[in-house]
C-alpha cells in the first residue's frame, strides 16, 4: 500500500505507521476530513477547494494560514492545520460568554425543577394505578429539554449525527 502525503490509510488512522514530521496544507495532499472524521479531504479539480469523499462537504483553503473553511456555513466553520491534525477555531464575529451556558442550563433545568416541584406538592395517591406518571414526567421533561439544547449546539456546530454514526459503524465493522 502506497503511502500518501498526510497517511489516511487505515493504519495510519489507528496510530500505526506514522509520519515522521509536520505535513504543510497543499492542494496536492490528502486529510481526513475535520467534520466528519472519517472521510478524505483531496483537491476538487480545477477548483481552490477540497472536498470530503464521504460526507460530500466542500472546504476552501487558505494556503498561507493553513486553515480551511466550510463553505456552506455563515460565518464559516474554520479549521487550523497544525501539521498532522486539524484544530477547530473560534468563529469570526460569534462569541460564546457565561450568558449562554447560564441559559442552557435554565432551560434544561427549570422546566424540570417546576414538574418536579409539582409532583412533589401534589403526589399522586398511593397505591393508584398511575402513581409512576409523576416521576416519568419529570424525567421526560428532563431528557426532552436536554435534547433541545444539545440540538441547537449540533445545528450551530453543523455537525453530522448521521454521517457519524455511519462513519463509526464502517470501522466497528472494519475490525
Amino acid at each position: 500500500m502506497t503511502q500518501q502525503n498526510f497517511g489516511t490509510n487505515p493504519e495510519d488512522r489507528m496510530g500505526r505507521n506514522a509520519l515522521p514530521g509536520p505535513i504543510p496544507l497543499s492542494y496536492f495532499g490528502v486529510y481526513r476530513c475535520p467534520v466528519c472524521r472519517y472521510g478524505e479531504l483531496s483537491n476538487l479539480a480545477m477548483m481552490d477547494a477540497f472536498g470530503c469523499n464521504f460526507c460530500s462537504r466542500i472546504f476552501t483553503a487558505n494556503l498561507d494560514q493553513n486553515s480551511l473553511s466550510l463553505a456552506d456555513s455563515l460565518p464559516p466553520i474554520t479549521w487550523h492545520w497544525n501539521g498532522r491534525q486539524w484544530q477547530g477555531l473560534p468563529r469570526a464575529g460569534v462569541e460564546f460568554g457565561w450568558e449562554i451556558a447560564i441559559a442552557a442550563i435554565a432551560i434544561i433545568t427549570l422546566p424540570t425543577l417546576l414538574v418536579g416541584l409539582g409532583a412533589y406538592i401534589f403526589p399522586p395517591v398511593p397505591g393508584s394505578n398511575l402513581s409512576w406518571v409523576p416521576a416519568f414526567w419529570t424525567v421526560a421533561t428532563f431528557v426532552a429539554h436536554l435534547t433541545i439544547v444539545l440540538w441547537l449546539i449540533i445545528e450551530y456546530y453543523q455537525f453530522p449525527v448521521l454521517l457519524f454514526l455511519k462513519a463509526w459503524q464502517r470501522r466497528l465493522l472494519m475490525r
